[in-house]
């Protein structure tokens, strides 16, 4: 009953807000329905996995293809529903369980041990450097977001609430905010103030070598270490019931398995002159919760090594030519229970002439884990028909390491928090990009009843100093119904 009230008043007061005008045409904020089919293809290579601690094949695809449908609902009030997915293939991820293989045949090992995990003589093989076909290997990641606008008659005040979901094998997010916008002299001055709140959860896995140790109490002669060896450094056989026995330094299995954000945007646009827009913006993020990736591995400098596999391919473990030995980790990724974030950016667009326009983008990012990074882009629209623009772009990006990163084995497991997670490391990354946009004012080309209004094609390069390649393909479609 409480429900159906709030929901009557909010009604009442939308509506009344609605009809507070005089009875004189105003030009609709969206004339038609509009949708735009969004897609891209991303592919990335290098070698600093942090599933397999800070080394070891970095192999991603993904492709996420997007629909958005913006709907008037009458002359003031937008509804626009955005819905998507990621379906993505991952080296490194797959690599959650190394010794899973369809190409394999059990042999050995204990109960534990699935029917496809990969053996030879020395027990269950895996590499960092090779991708195994566990069921963390590909996933799709899916999201929906639903988004309420309206604008007052006079259009200088627009207010706007939103809703999302998305959800992955191993993660959940539920999502809400809202915003409103102010438009000042003659248009010329934009002011807006936005909140969002994401409630996530976990749904955490682990290294499959930390699960199955606790799921044996620390019995390296039951489930899956039953009938197999492990080695150390120099590649003996260890004693499983010695003294110097592998086990990990904690417990890997998290209890608060939430992940809350909760962010405040500010942006600020003025219109300088005919040629001339300016804008600048900045967020205060507040994180809480699990931060840390279950998945990612950590190991330390100041504690022992040990191995399955084929025992000769230790001294070359760091190498992408080892293809048959894995090192059994020390603990996963565990980084503090807060994070607090401030990006600060601005913008600076210049009208050079009718061919040209000069797009500039700047910002700067801090956070109490130590980063801090510096983002410049600047891109190039050029005009050469009436319906075509090509836009060439450049951006540079640096950041400093996190107060807790070390590469694999630099860790050391005295330390409270620690991870090999090179997003969190230092490097500098350039990207260079090429797109052509295609644009008819009056949609003249028809699928059904709508007209394709635009066309956006895009290509990007990346590159980070640490070995880290990517290029992304990505495209648009904007139709309009009649």
């Amino acid at each position: 009953m409480k429900k159906i009230l709030v929901i009557a008043v909010f009604c009442f007061a939308v509506n009344a807000f609605a009809q507070d005008s005089t009875a004189v045409y105003k030009k609709r904020v969206l004339e038609s329905t509009e949708v735009d089919f969004l897609t891209s293809y991303y592919t990335q290579d290098g070698n600093n996995a942090s599933v397999t601690g800070g080394i070891g094949t970095e192999k991603l695809t993904d492709f996420t293809p997007t629909i958005v449908v913006s709907v008037p609902l009458n002359a003031d009030d937008v509804l626009t529903v955005d819905a998507g997915i990621s379906a993505y293939s991952s080296a490194s991820s797959s690599n959650l369980n190394p010794f899973d293989s369809s190409s394999g045949a059990s042999a050995g090992g204990g109960d534990d041990l699935e029917d496809d995990d990969v053996f030879n003589t020395n027990g269950p093989i895996g590499s960092p450097w090779v991708a195994s076909s566990g069921a963390s290997q590909s996933d799709v990641w899916g999201s929906v977001t639903v988004d309420y606008s309206h604008s007052s008659d006079d259009r200088n005040t627009i207010l706007n609430v939103d809703a999302s979901f998305a959800s992955e094998f191993d993660y959940s997010s539920i999502g809400f905010g809202g915003g409103i916008t102010k438009l000042f002299n003659d248009k010329n001055t934009t002011l807006n103030v936005s909140g969002k709140v994401y409630l996530d959860s976990w749904r955490p896995r682990y290294p499959t070598e930390l699960d199955s140790y606790y799921e044996v109490n620390g019995n390296l002669n039951n489930g899956f270490f039953q009938n197999v060896p492990i080695y150390d450094q120099l590649g003996n056989e260890i004693n499983k019931n010695g003294v110097g026995a592998w086990k990990p330094v904690m417990s890997p299995f998290i209890e608060d398995k939430s992940r809350n954000s909760y962010s405040v945007s500010v942006s600020f646009s003025q219109i300088l002159s005919r040629n001339m827009q300016f804008s600048l913006f900045f967020d205060l993020v507040q994180q809480k919760g699990w931060l840390s990736n279950p998945m990612q591995r950590v190991y330390f400098g100041d504690v022992d090594n040990f191995y399955m596999g084929n025992p000769s391919s230790i001294p070359n473990y760091t190498s992408p030519t080892n293809k048959d030995v894995f090192q059994l980790a020390d603990d996963i990724e565990r980084l503090p229970d807060s994070r607090f974030k401030i990006p600060v950016g601005m913008r600076l667009n210049y009208y050079l002439n009718e061919m040209f326009v000069l797009r500039t983008y700047y910002r700067y990012y801090s956070d109490d884990w130590g980063i801090t990074s510096h983002t410049a882009e600047v891109e190039v629209p050029i005009k050469i028909s009436s319906k075509f623009t090509l836009y060439p772009s450049y951006r540079y990006y640096t950041q400093t390491a996190a107060d807790y990163f070390a590469p694999y084995e630099m860790n050391l497991s005295t330390s409270e928090f620690y991870t090999s997670d090179y997003d969190l490391s230092e490097f500098n990354a350039n990207q260079y990009g090429f797109g052509v946009n295609y644009t008819d004012i009056f949609a003249k080309a028809h699928i059904w009843k709508f007209g394709l209004k635009s066309i956006d094609l895009k290509y990007n390069n990346y590159k980070r100093n640490t070995g880290l390649k990517a290029n992304i393909v990505s495209a648009g479609f904007k139709f309009i119904m009649d």
